[in-house]
């Protein structure tokens, strides 16, 4: 079916524009141009649907329980936060990784993610051997995303060592068997795509990241990998193979722009300019990385480059794409000493970048898919705000509460008070 949207205000990542109509058919944007006929959204502004570039969903779980020291781990830190999270994935099965993951996936849509990128790595029984389906956590997984009604790119992660028993595959073929075995069964499901990952340098021996990395390329696939999140990560990297993070993975061909790293919050300026070099993009996580106590984003380096910049709400323990892209920048302000520092080339302000950022694009055009979000302008957060003004204050003056539609694939999936409608 056919049909044209007209809100007040159409957002791009530059500024918005009244008197503008979508029009959106097969779930894909046909038309964006002036049109007088069609559905009026009064009082709300039509935005791109935000990208989740990086999901842990499971530890949706961990909310609010992990704000506490506990008395034999008086020196809380990310190392601590970890053992808790083991402790919740040993105890997931395939119904409670899908409720979990669904209650996340909708959350998403209620703050305006329309896609998530999953980095999955629960893969096994408890004891780590394989279910009589071994992709069913993965499956449910999707199945959880397909519940929800948000796109999915559903990255099986490669584990070889540490961690528990149930991340780890026996060898790089057997996992990449399973890559190959999902990728058959998500081939008709228009909303899940699947791709692949690489825990991280301390979880993933050298021959496995140079196999992982040829097989990403040779299928064209989207390759994801931690890297550069901790200090003794990069110590223990030196340590073994006498280079940092980033220059391993160079050196094992598991570079280039199909690759994302995510977090970075440690990599040097060698790193960085190898990430360049590659056309390597970086996934921030601000929030998650905040209250783990990673780091800080090298966001002004990672601008001063050209490097690709994504977001994601990583552990969760918040979603809302606001505030992650507005801790970008506040964090690269209290770095610098400085306002108004994540400004491109050519721009007065950091507005248009962090939106691009969280979009992945920049504005609604012709051939996207229909991800869309509607914002409420009559939200106390948005009133009287100029229309000029208005992408600004939606990243440094409002948070997710101003979202109260989304749409995927042209399907309406969220509205205050409604879910999967």
């Amino acid at each position: 079916m056919r049909r044209t949207l007209i809100p007040d205000l159409v957002l791009d990542a530059n500024g918005a524009r009244d008197d503008i109509g979508v029009t959106i058919e097969a779930g894909r944007i046909q038309e964006v141009g002036p049109a007088t006929e069609g559905e009026r959204l009064r009082a709300k502004a039509l935005a791109p649907g935000f990208l989740n570039n990086h999901s842990h969903a499971f530890q949706r779980a961990l909310r609010g329980a992990v704000e506490r020291i506990e008395p034999s781990h008086p020196n809380d830190d990310f190392w601590t936060w970890r053992e808790r999270m083991y402790a919740l994935a040993r105890g997931l099965d395939p119904d409670s990784i899908r409720e979990v993951s669904r209650r996340c996936y909708e959350e998403m849509l209620s703050a305006g993610y329309t896609s998530v990128t999953e980095f999955h790595y629960v893969h096994h029984r408890p004891d780590g051997t394989p279910y009589q389906d071994p992709n069913a956590l993965a499956k449910s997984v999707a199945l959880a995303a397909e519940d929800a009604g948000i796109r999915l790119l559903l990255l099986p992660v490669a584990y070889a060592r540490g961690g528990l028993p149930r991340f780890r595959d026996p060898s790089v073929l057997a996992f990449l068997q399973r890559v190959d075995d999902l990728r058959k069964w998500s081939e008709w499901r228009p909303l899940v795509e699947v791709g692949v990952a690489a825990h991280s340098v301390r979880a993933v021996p050298q021959g496995w990241l140079e196999e992982i990395g040829d097989y990403a390329r040779r299928e064209g696939l989207s390759l994801h990998i931690h890297a550069d999140e901790q200090g003794r990560e990069i110590e223990e990297c030196l340590s073994e193979h006498g280079v940092r993070p980033v220059e391993l993975l160079a050196q094992t061909r598991s570079l280039g722009p199909h690759t994302t790293v995510v977090h970075a919050t440690h990599a040097d300026g060698q790193e960085l300019d190898l990430l360049a070099e590659h056309g390597t993009s970086v996934c921030a996580c601000p929030t998650t990385e905040g209250n783990l106590g990673d780091g800080f984003l090298p966001a002004a380096e990672i601008l001063g480059r050209g490097i690709r910049l994504s977001v994601g709400s990583d552990s969760h323990v918040r979603i809302d794409p606001f505030e992650e892209l507005r801790e970008i920048e506040t964090n690269a302000r209290r770095l610098s000493g400085r306002r108004n520092v994540l400004v491109a080339e050519d721009e007065t302000s950091p507005t248009p970048y962090l939106l691009r950022a969280g979009w992945g694009r920049v504005g609604i055009e012709p051939g996207d898919p229909a991800d869309l979000v509607e914002i409420d302008l009559s939200h106390p957060a948005l009133a009287d705000v100029a229309a000029e003004n208005l992408p600004s204050v939606l990243v440094f003056g409002s948070g997710s509460g101003v979202v109260v539609g989304t749409s995927v694939d042209g399907r309406n999936v969220y509205a205050p008070d409604e879910t999967g409608g």
